[in-house]
């Protein structure tokens, strides 16, 4: 049984934001991100206690092909997404989350 899958409203601006400067460098690499970052929802849905605490309650799914992580907290009845963060990114941007 998968839960359901919520974003925080930062973490909906940076996927937003994200998939907006991929669709720059080239024509249809926005899907290909978004597809990407669907199959790290659809894994922490599905098995979210397969991942990695790896701050606080906060768990991390690692994105293939692209340099970003889902970071999420599993909640009784649901996924919440705190960030689709950049690897390269200070990681207390998105620990201020939690």
């Amino acid at each position: 049984m998968s839960l359901p899958v919520t974003f925080r409203r930062a973490a909906s601006a940076e996927f937003i934001e994200a998939s907006a400067w991929y669709e720059t460098k080239r024509v249809g690499l926005a899907i290909e991100f978004m597809a990407e970052i669907d199959r790290c929802l659809s894994l922490a849905s599905e098995h979210p206690f397969q991942f990695a605490v790896v701050h606080e309650d906060i768990r991390r799914v690692v994105a293939y092909r692209f340099p970003y992580n889902v970071y999420f907290r599993t909640e009784k009845h649901c996924i919440v997404v705190l960030a689709v963060f950049h690897g390269s990114r200070a990681p207390s941007i998105w620990q201020s989350r939690a």
